[in-house]
């Protein structure tokens, strides 16, 4: 096993790989920006490292100082956690050159699974199915609108490089096709540095439903369920759960063989996922893999009681996977409600700002994954995701009654957060009912605002505490003015609301 992990990345998942470490007996080095000189992963780190430049290219993308610290501080592998430098080949690469182990897939695996359209060639022949759509080798406009034309209406045009729904246009009608085409190319390019697109068909009511899969250096490959990631905005997941309300033991079976098979098509090793469309009629299609652990694995590792994270670092390390798929059982119901510092009634932008307050929901069965605190900076540099709350429950309805109260309990005050969103969308009927595509967001709360009942008791609490501990006008009353035989006297140093009657 290693002696020491350098963790290349920072906030909630830099938090979640040191603690998962650290129960292993590894030693940890975090390297931080700038502005995150007092992070928590940094605070939690055996030994720290500073970046210096904040902006992502000079800090966490900075592939020579990266492996100049890892080597300077003895490291013998990196964790890329998700983000930055995860799903980057190069990065691995680097980490190989200089004898360091690269805890994710091999470069090459990275790089055949980063381009999608090479992704779905090699399913095809591995009889994973996959969307129709055209995935050729002709890149000019004309080619694509003939292909497009093929296809059917409506379609997706997408970027080949593509991640987070950009370079990705829905296309309803021949008329748009060209200008589509055009507009995702460009943006394609600017994002990516690369203008390859392919054209799927548009699926009817598609769900997103990935399966998460471990694979050791050994050949044993195996998956750990399904999760349904359907509900999203401006195509990245917000709200996560397992199992999905739409499986069968018979599709889960069958998603499961594929999932597997998508995998020992690759040579995968260590933790991915591959990533699904499932449309009206339960049809599946696989849509991408992703070469790395993912934002949800806490809802997996709730309903398996299985540690991913410490199982990549095993598996890294050359060990082989004990676990059996016919010994793998899923018990009760998880899920996942992604915090953001961003403005759901001004088109999901994001927040900066000091975090005033930070109060996080506890209880019999709530998970917070978090790499926020009181006084905390939220920067303009980074993803603007705060934290993660997973609840887990016997059944779907407690476990979202749950979530739900969780979310009424969470206080973050010093930005504009996703918190009142996330809670509307679990209490609306079509979600518990589990009729929930990837248009959830867009059919239901395409002109949402904040409910007129305002702000959670918690919320209102804690502000008028924060409110009387720095306001002039409240003085705080310390106990030694008090009469020398009241029992206050003896019970702490102060107390907020005035002196005793």
């Amino acid at each position: 096993m290693f002696k020491k992990v350098l963790v290349a990345n920072r906030g909630e998942i830099a938090v979640r790989i040191i603690k998962a470490c650290q129960e292993m007996e590894i030693q940890t080095v975090a390297i931080y920006s700038d502005v995150d000189k007092e992070a928590l992963h940094v605070q939690l780190a055996d030994e720290t490292i500073s970046l210096g430049d904040p902006t992502p290219i000079e800090s966490y993308l900075n592939i020579p100082k990266i492996i100049k610290i890892a080597k300077d501080t003895g490291a013998d592998a990196i964790h890329p956690g998700y983000g930055f430098l995860a799903e980057n080949p190069d990065f691995a690469n680097s980490c190989n050159d200089v004898g360091i182990k690269f805890i994710g897939p091999t470069p090459k695996v990275i790089s055949l699974m980063g381009d999608k359209i090479a992704a779905k060639t090699t399913m095809e022949k591995a009889k994973v199915p996959v969307i129709p759509g055209y995935h050729g080798d002709k890149q000019d406009n004309d080619s694509l609108v003939e292909e497009g034309k093929k296809i059917g209406f409506p379609l997706l045009v997408k970027a080949a490089a593509g991640g987070g729904g950009k370079g990705m246009r829905i296309v309803h009608s021949e008329k748009n096709l060209k200008e589509s085409i055009e507009s995702a190319k460009r943006e394609s390019k600017s994002a990516f540095g690369d203008d390859t697109v392919f054209l799927e068909k548009y699926l009817d009511k598609p769900r997103h439903i990935e399966f998460q899969i471990l694979a050791d250096e050994h050949g044993n490959v195996i998956h750990l369920f399904e999760r349904e990631c359907s509900v999203q905005r401006r195509h990245q997941k917000i709200i996560e759960e397992t199992p999905s309300p739409v499986m069968t033991p018979q599709l889960r079976a069958k998603m499961g063989r594929a999932a597997v098979a998508a995998a020992k098509a690759v040579g995968y090793t260590n933790a991915g996922t591959v990533e699904f469309m499932v449309d009206g009629n339960l049809n599946y299609y696989f849509m991408e893999m992703n070469t790395r652990l993912q934002v949800e694995h806490p809802i997996t590792e709730m309903t398996t009681g299985i540690d991913l994270a410490k199982w990549q670092l095993r598996i890294a390390s050359g060990e082989e996977l004990t676990l059996k798929q016919s010994s793998l059982i899923q018990r009760g119901h998880a899920i996942e409600c992604r915090i953001y510092a961003e403005d759901p009634e001004n088109g999901f932008l994001p927040s900066i700002g000091t975090l005033e307050k930070v109060q996080a929901p506890t209880g019999p069965n709530i998970r917070d994954d978090s790499g926020i605190y009181t006084g905390m900076k939220v920067t303009p540099y980074y993803d603007p995701m705060l934290a993660k709350i997973v609840t887990y429950a016997e059944n779907r309805e407690e476990c979202i009654n749950k979530m739900i109260w969780a979310l009424s309990h969470y206080v973050v005050m010093g930005v504009t957060t996703n918190i009142p969103f996330l809670k509307t969308a679990l209490e609306h009927q079509e979600f518990k009912k589990g009729n929930i595509t990837t248009h959830f967001i867009d059919d239901h709360f395409k002109d949402w605002t904040i409910a007129k009942d305002g702000l959670p008791i918690d919320a209102i609490i804690a502000l008028a505490v924060y409110d009387s501990m720095h306001s002039k006008k409240h003085e705080i009353v310390r106990y030694k003015e008090a009469d020398p035989h009241s029992p206050w006297k003896h019970v702490g140093r102060w107390r907020v609301g005035g002196k005793g009657v």
